[in-house]
């Protein structure tokens, strides 16, 4: 097995040493659903508090995720943003994320002066940014966001199970497993899943079909009542 270098506090600390101050880190989760929105995270870690064991979020296990949440929320500035399923659906994904991303970043308690964000793109932002390519396994400032993130979203999608029982939201948070492809074409989709994902379109193009035949059906049986009637 090869040890996996956990995220450096590097790049921040070189900022700040240069007098840059905040340093932000921004990631987002869920990119890939079937259902829910992308939450983005940005988080300003204190250098005198930083909790051990940060790393990203896909390398940990939810009961240690959860516990870095909180620890992060403690001791550092953050802030989430959410770009809904119909924000998804009208300006693509990859906008939608950048979005939230960018909103994130705005929604600190102060604006950042650096902002360090994972993937290739840059955000559109009134600071310095810097995109970060698997950032969220070196920048520890975007590993942070992207606990922050996770841990949101995920307790967003247990929420919205309540709401929308069947489809099992609670254990795969959107994501298109077996279990949720089965109850999206047999319950249909939802008010929270993007109308434009592959498998949402077909699911939906299926239950509308189902409606008119159903609707056929009433009609025919309805007419065929309202004639033995009159017989």
């Amino acid at each position: 097995m090869i040890a996996v270098a956990p995220p450096s506090f590097r790049r921040e600390r070189a900022l700040i040493k240069r007098g840059v101050w905040p340093v932000a880190g921004c990631d987002e989760a869920g990119r890939g659903p079937l259902a829910g929105p992308v939450v983005a995270a940005a988080v300003v870690l204190d250098p005198r508090r930083i909790p051990k064991g940060i790393d990203d979020s896909k390398r940990l296990t939810p009961e240690r995720r959860e516990e870095l949440f909180e620890e992060i929320c403690l001791t550092a500035s953050f802030a989430v943003a959410f770009a809904s399923p119909a924000r998804i659906d009208r300006d693509n994904i990859l906008r939608a994320s950048l979005w939230a991303l960018a909103r994130a970043v705005h929604a600190l308690p102060e604006m950042p002066k650096h902002v360090f964000v994972d993937g290739r793109d840059r955000l559109d932002t009134d600071c310095d940014c810097d995109a970060v390519i698997g950032g969220d396994g070196l920048v520890l400032s975007i590993a942070a966001a992207s606990i922050i993130a996770k841990v949101s979203r995920d307790r967003l999608m247990c929420k919205l199970a309540q709401d929308c029982p069947g489809y099992g939201f609670e254990s795969h948070k959107g994501y298109g497993v077996p279990e949720h492809l089965e109850a999206l074409n047999r319950l249909g989709p939802t008010v929270h899943h993007r109308r434009f994902f592959a498998p949402v379109a077909a699911a939906r193009q299926r239950h509308q079909a189902m409606t008119i035949e159903t609707g056929v059906i009433a009609l025919e049986t309805q007419i065929t009542v309202e004639v033995s009637a009159g017989i």
